[in-house]
């Protein structure tokens, strides 16, 4: 199969009608009928275990899985490391895999942290770490180092906590590498809350840190090799706005992408620092967002609807949390987040499609499909539009996959400005295949596997439950 792809600039609002354009020819034109997608690779993040495990996720019942959040496709779980491994070699994994299973059974994702460091919780590393010669230093949060401080933080880099470290990691990566539910994890084991924060504790310099960083980073990427990490952006400095940031960029080289763990923690114009720092992952890694706990950026003054949605435009971001009780964030918020969810990630839209009304059965005829995507980033892991021809009974007569053309490559634009891309596409039902009958069909489109399974929910009417959307009638012939 061939494949024109034509860059067109255009802002134009379809019609959503079906017309002749001549005899021969079928025009369809879909609106974007609104509905929030679930999707592979973006969406709203539940913190279930928001460090301290009671919030967010104690008051939900165990049957719920926040289908009445709009977009909440992911269940994060940040946890310390004591809490799943208490006792050197024996683990607690029931406290991932209990509310994880509520998500994945819904057929949602999961994504963790394991932190070292804690501001209210004096073991977040294993006390049998420390009892085992790890060294580490007593501290008070927020003042700092105190031989008789209530917190203790590890030696980042001290051989003892790395060899158990190392251990637990090999023990959570037999687990959770290259499992198919999992969508991310954090490289959270450096910092206070596994953000990479030292001022409290340690009061590292810039080049300590950078130091750290990249241990971390190579110890998550030995036990979790086929799995999207992540590490936060305070490694390179909370406030730090300007580059270079030699801890984030070798995150980069390694396949790491970005998270931002401070969105809205300040009022403005300090309501976030670095999205900037994003433009250096955006266009081939997802970008993830966590604002600040609702109710503490209320409090603040810090909160604002309008700058959240910015904050997704700005950083091109593909997640973003729900980071304090979710009834309460979602009931003083849904028109934000009704705005967000057109946004976010990517949203693939099927502008143009235009077919044949009556085909000969193993004969050749074009496709012309104009393709945009009105998200904010990239569909990373792309996809390939396909045509699935179907009887009345819903029987697959012939499935047409156009896998020249990968999605990945729609551009990101600002909503006003959006770019299109216009595919021919050549294709033949029925060669060499004689159960097929003449008749007329009914005609879904969808994007997904080059094999024509579909991976990606459109938003279009019609679905017929498999992620396939009916845009009209075909009719073959004998001729």
């Amino acid at each position: 199969m061939r494949s024109i792809i034509l860059f067109l600039v255009l802002s134009v609002l379809f019609l959503n009608t079906v017309q002749k354009l001549t005899a021969d020819e079928i025009i369809v034109r879909p609106s974007d009928n609104g509905e929030v997608l679930l999707n592979p690779g973006m969406g709203w993040t539940m913190h279930f275990y928001s460090n301290i495990p009671s919030n967010y996720g104690s008051k939900l019942e165990p049957s719920d899985s926040l289908d009445w959040f709009p977009g909440c496709s992911t269940i994060y779980l940040r946890l310390p490391w004591s809490y799943v491994e208490p006792e050197e070699g024996k683990f607690n994994w029931a406290i991932i895999d209990t509310p994880a299973q509520r998500w994945i059974s819904k057929g949602k994702k999961i994504s963790f942290r394991f932190t070292c460091c804690e501001s209210w919780l004096r073991w977040a590393t294993p006390e049998w770490v420390h009892k085992a010669g790890a060294k580490g230093i007593n501290y008070d949060y927020p003042d700092g180092k105190n031989e008789n401080g209530k917190c203790w933080a590890p030696i980042y880099d001290d051989p003892v906590f790395l060899e158990k470290l190392d251990h637990f990691l090999a023990a959570a990566g037999k687990r959770y590498n290259n499992n198919p539910d999992v969508e991310f994890i954090d490289v959270g084991t450096f910092g206070m809350w596994g953000e990479g924060h030292t001022g409290a504790d340690h009061r590292l310099s810039q080049n300590e840190t950078d130091k750290m960083s990249k241990i971390h980073i190579d110890l998550h990427k030995k036990h979790f090799p086929d799995t999207l990490l992540c590490i936060s952006d305070d490694i390179s400095g909370s406030a730090n706005r300007n580059a270079p940031w030699p801890g984030m960029e070798y995150a980069l080289s390694q396949g790491v992408t970005f998270r931002d763990d401070s969105i809205l923690v300040q009022p403005p114009p300090n309501s976030w620092y670095h999205d900037n720092m994003a433009e250096l992952f955006w266009q081939t890694l997802p970008v993830i967002l966590e604002h600040e706990h609702f109710g503490s950026s209320v409090n603040r003054k810090a909160w604002s609807g309008d700058l959240l949605l910015k904050s997704i435009e700005d950083y091109h971001a593909s997640f973003m949390s729900i980071h304090w009780w979710p009834d309460i964030l979602l009931n003083e918020n849904k028109d934000t987040i009704a705005k967000i969810n057109q946004r976010l990630g990517y949203r693939l839209q099927l502008r143009e499609l235009r077919y044949p009304k009556q085909i000969g059965i193993a004969v050749p005829f074009s496709v012309n499909w104009i393709w945009a995507n009105t998200g904010v980033a990239p569909c990373y892991s792309g996809g390939f539009p396909a045509l699935t021809i179907k009887d009345d009974k819903g029987g697959i007569i012939s499935v047409l996959v156009e896998d020249s053309f990968n999605v990945k490559s729609l551009s990101v634009t600002q909503p006003d400005k959006v770019k299109e891309q216009a595919v021919k596409s050549e294709f033949r039902i029925g060669l060499i295949a004689p159960v097929t009958k003449p008749g007329i069909y009914q005609v879904y489109v969808s994007i997904g596997r080059r094999d024509g399974t579909p991976q990606i929910a459109l938003p279009l009417p019609d679905t017929d439950g498999q992620r396939r959307y009916k845009i009209g009638e075909i009719k073959l012939t004998l001729e």
